[in-house]
């Protein structure tokens, strides 16, 4: 086994240091070769496929948030290298949702010892780019641009660009096209779910699974308080959800359209205004290293 750790240094404002230095000493241990991969900001994703072709690991390890997965899924497209997640960004939101250990070393433990390797879904968003996680426009698209602009990281940063757009609370319109039906839609924003929660640990649905080859389109109505009130409460009681009064769509593949440009976010990463999206799931894409702790796959 050759193993390649992939870090993002700045994520969630954590420290890697001390998880990497127990880390390597396990890998050293019981003499597991290892390269260590940390993101500049610049030529990242080159720069990682060349470690990749060059080192040629057996397994990868992410290490960082939802972002840090999303940059690692991508790297490894059509690589056939399985990859397994270590939470330790600001938002761990798919780490969550696919049962992963919050206690990083038991994280990279599961990593090397499972041989459990399944398909998991990434989503292709106007042909270029890639979701794994959770894309949306609108209210949260906005509070991503604002949260990664700011030098401070972690979720009082993410709280406080939180609140100061429910004050705005901007309605957009649009029409949802799928399978040539069309459906319009009017609210503060519309989610492309490939998972059912965001990293703050708030529902968006119930339903939706990375392994199921379809992904789902959440339209969120203008909130009020009660609605915000119910938000919180289904961050520790789904059946809140119930009371919720957005649609649901499920698609494997949708185009949107907007009376106007939106600002379009995909897993923390804002990508730029756009009047269309078109969605398209990509089965299977991702070889991921999970284990019977993952609930989703019992689910299928």
């Amino acid at each position: 086994m050759k193993l390649l750790l992939v870090v993002n240094p700045i994520s969630g404002d954590i420290d890697k240091e001390p998880f990497l230095n127990e880390a390597t000493r396990l890998l050293e241990h019981y003499a597991i070769p290892y390269q260590i991969f940390k993101t500049t900001g610049v030529n990242d994703l080159e720069h990682l496929q060349e470690v990749v072709k060059t080192f040629q690991p057996t397994k990868v390890a992410s290490i960082g948030g939802d972002g840090t997965t999303l940059f690692t899924s991508i790297a490894l497209l059509d690589s056939g290298i399985p990859m397994g997640i270590i939470p330790l960004g600001s938002a761990n939101g798919m780490a969550v949702e696919l049962f992963v250990s919050d206690e990083p070393m038991q994280a990279l433990k599961d990593i090397l010892l499972s041989e459990m390797i399944v398909g998991l879904d990434l989503l292709k968003v106007n042909n270029e780019h890639y979701c794994l996680h959770i894309g949306d426009v609108g209210v949260n698209a906005q509070i991503v641009k604002g949260y990664s602009s700011d030098p401070n990281r972690g979720m009082t940063t993410y709280f406080k660009y939180f609140l100061e757009q429910l004050k705005e609370k901007k309605i957009i319109d649009y029409k949802i096209e799928i399978d040539g039906k069309v459906y319009g839609e009017t609210g503060i924003m519309m989610a492309i779910c490939n998972a059912r929660k965001f990293g703050t640990g708030v529902p968006l649905n119930s339903i939706s699974n990375p392994f199921d080859g379809k992904f789902e389109l959440v339209a969120i109505p203008e909130l009020n308080f009660e609605d915000l009130i119910i938000v919180g409460l289904s961050k520790f009681d789904e059946s809140f959800l119930e009371d919720s009064n957005g649609n649901v769509y499920v698609a494997d593949k949708a185009t949107i359209h907007f009376d106007h440009p939106q600002l379009l976010q995909l897993d923390g990463e804002v990508i730029g205004k756009t009047k269309k999206l078109e969605i398209e799931v990509i089965p299977g894409a991702i070889q991921y290293i999970s284990n019977q702790n993952n609930q989703l796959l019992h689910d299928l």
